[in-house]
């Protein structure tokens, strides 16, 4: 895999033209879905913000919705205990909720009323947020771990890739116990093949990508 360096606002740029140049036909009730996927270490909400900044620089609409606000209840992720890898890798993330709320209203023909998150892990109840109305051609941005491999449609993809060193250094104490699920992820789901675009971030200061030539 060849990658070049580049800044994180750079790469926020250069993703933003891509989607501008994929954008749906003037008269088209369409928009966009772009993934940015990693570990929480990764930190993608930090590229999901620089390309809805990036992309709103261009006069679009875009939001970003985190994967976080999609987890589903106590009672359910930890059915099996607060560590079990397999309930995390199929069971923590309510993409039912995800498709219905997100992708669902952004299909061609959609309502396009978006529902940004629904679930606060730290109440351990709905968020309550009011839904979002977004014009035809805005951008919806989807960030967090483990989206590739789940037939989200997404217009462009990005994995934000960290060595298991550097995963392990980046992911705090309490959250080691995911690191065995993320190995799975990465040998069974293969993120990287399924992506647009590759990013080392092994140091979060030199990101290094593939560029979106693949």
């Amino acid at each position: 895999m060849h990658l070049e360096a580049i800044t994180w606002q750079r790469m926020a740029e250069q993703l933003a033209a891509h989607l501008d140049d994929h954008e749906p036909e003037a008269g088209e009730v369409s928009w966009q879905r772009a993934g940015i996927d990693g570990a929480p270490a990764a930190d993608t909400g930090g590229l999901a913000e620089l390309l809805a900044e990036a992309l709103r620089g261009r006069g679009r609409t875009a939001l970003v919705v985190p994967a976080a606000g999609f987890l589903r209840p106590a009672s359910l992720r930890f059915e099996y205990g607060r560590e079990d890898v397999e309930s995390y890798l199929g069971g923590w993330y309510d993409t039912a909720a995800l498709w219905r709320e997100v992708f669902g209203p952004t299909d061609p023909g959609g309502t396009g009323r978006v529902l940004p998150d629904l679930w606060d892990p730290a109440t351990d109840r709905a968020t309550r947020s009011p839904y979002t109305e977004l014009p035809p051609g805005a951008v919806v941005i989807v960030h967090g771990p483990l989206l590739l491999g789940r037939w989200f449609p997404f217009d462009l993809s990005v994995h934000i890739r960290l060595s298991p060193g550097a995963l392990a250094r980046r992911t705090e104490e309490a959250a080691r116990w995911t690191l065995p699920a993320f190995a799975r992820y990465e040998a069974e789901t293969d993120p990287a093949s399924l992506a647009d675009a590759v990013v080392r971030a092994d140091d979060p200061r030199h990101p290094a990508w593939t560029g979106l030539s693949r």
